[in-house]
């Protein structure tokens, strides 16, 4: 598959470094990747050519110039070497949301090994969770590519959210024990 590409350079005033930084973080929160001397790369899509429009007008209010070229691969190893950098910078993304998803099954079995049941400790794994899935779903939405890499990190949340399950019944369990509102004697 043949790929179009926005091919954005801006250029800002050596000080302050704080723009540049700007720059650097919002490129890469978008899923672009940098080539090289600040040529940033982004597949031509309307939202990122939204964002790159955005850029540029940031860029100006910041002193600086911008240029932004539509592209394309010049062969298929120019192609080849562009998709590994953006699926290596996906696969990154990937692995250290795996090591934050593992730190929660963890802390939900440390939790349980403890029977530390209690509505605050569920509401805190609870909110854990919400940051895991909301973390998948950014790293998803700059993932053009997909496969294994994101059907894993899928398949990984769905053990957090049987875990939290579980450890919610047990919650639930240990909050009410008298479930049936009968007067035990």
């Amino acid at each position: 598959m043949e790929y179009k590409w926005l091919l954005f350079c801006p250029q800002l005033p050596a000080i302050p470094s704080s723009p540049r930084v700007t720059i650097w973080r919002r490129m890469h929160s978008e899923g672009s990747v940098g080539l090289d001397n600040g040529l940033w790369l982004l597949p031509y899509t309307e939202s990122a050519v939204k964002f790159i429009q955005e850029m540029k007008m940031y860029v100006a209010n910041q002193g600086g110039t911008s240029k932004t070229f539509l592209s394309n691969g010049f062969d298929d190893e120019t192609e080849a070497g562009i998709l590994e950098r953006f699926h290596q910078a996906r696969a990154e993304e990937y692995a250290e949301l795996k090591e934050q998803i593992i730190v929660f099954l963890a802390d939900i079995n440390k939790e349980t090994r403890l029977q530390n049941f209690s509505f605050a400790e569920f509401e805190e794994n609870e909110q854990d969770l919400e940051k895991l899935e909301s973390w998948f779903n950014k790293i998803r939405q700059r993932d053009f590519i997909g496969g294994d890499q994101a059907i894993e990190a899928g398949e990984w949340l769905e053990k957090c959210r049987e875990a939290l399950q579980q450890f919610s019944t047990e919650v639930f369990t240990h909050e009410n024990p008298n479930p049936t509102g009968k007067v035990n004697k």
